[in-house]
């Protein structure tokens, strides 16, 4: 099961896992309901949920018995045991919903669903994607082909540490947070917080330069990991600080050359609306 980006439908996050043995697209039910309902308060769609799946048991719906609990990362970071279910599940459920939201996401389920195999056939395209997606957003084209190669970058790094007993999720995050730390003396947690993150993708919010260390940070960790064949947790922490180590030599000369911090507080979260 790989963990992917959030979906978005009409400006509601729907959260999502892959299940690559079935090729298919798990999504929350709560999250569904929450943009069926239009419902912007997730605990009141959440007890709406609780209440349509008591009353479908009782009819003895197939469709509660087809959604299962994974775990899934919630607003405050930690991960719960969430109902999920497949589209072809969740559009039998959405039937049993009286909502005028109900036309349209079934045909955004169906296009995500379309999507994903096009995706499969040609990776090209969710880069592609990705790219308008950041366009729409005012990010610049230099912005964006830095985000896209160090995405790449990154995608290395972790395909070595997969090929090298790195395998639970909580280790990708510490080894992560070593070479995080080493170049810029920050946990990721307290850098999304000096930009007023949460949520969000810290790398969706770097700067250019933020991005660039930490492509040169993430290169070179895998490149001194290849050199060392390090494998485990221990041996990839070392080729971790090795590499978060460049990439702060190079932040501090330039630094001290143009006198100007690396790390900013900087975001591209959308200005907060003045309330009277």
């Amino acid at each position: 099961m790989k963990d992917k980006t959030l979906a978005i439908f009409e400006n509601f996050k729907i959260r999502r896992l892959y299940n690559e043995k079935t090729e298919t697209w798990l999504f929350s039910v709560v999250d569904i309901i929450q943009a069926l309902i239009h419902q912007p308060d997730y605990q009141t769609a959440r007890k709406y949920w609780n209440k349509l799946k008591g009353r479908l048991k009782k009819e003895g719906s197939e469709s509660v018995t087809n959604c299962h609990q994974l775990k899934m990362k919630a607003a405050d970071g930690k991960k719960y045991l969430t109902d999920v279910a497949s589209p072809e599940t969740l559009l039998r459920l959405i039937q049993s919903v009286p909502s005028p939201k109900a036309e349209p996401i079934k045909l955004w389920l169906a296009k995500v669903g379309y999507e994903r195999m096009q995706d499969m056939a040609d990776p090209a395209r969710s880069l592609d994607r990705a790219r308008k997606t950041w366009q729409k957003y005012g990010r610049s084209e230099k912005w964006i082909q830095q985000r896209m190669m160090g995405q790449e970058t990154r995608n290395k790094l972790t395909d070595y540490w997969k090929d090298h007993d790195i395998k639970k999720e909580k280790e990708y995050a510490i080894l992560t947070n070593i070479i995080h730390q080493e170049w810029t003396n920050l946990t990721v947690k307290k850098h999304k917080n000096i930009k007023g993150l949460k949520t969000q993708n810290l790398r969706d919010h770097m700067s250019e330069a933020e991005l660039i260390f930490t492509a040169l940070a993430e290169l070179s960790t895998r490149q001194i990991a290849e050199t060392m064949t390090a494998t485990g947790m221990e041996e990839n922490k070392v080729a971790g600080k090795k590499g978060g180590s460049i990439a702060k030599k190079a932040r501090r000369e330039l630094e001290e050359k143009t006198g100007k911090k690396v790390i900013t507080t900087d975001n591209y979260l959308p200005p907060k609306k003045i309330t009277h």
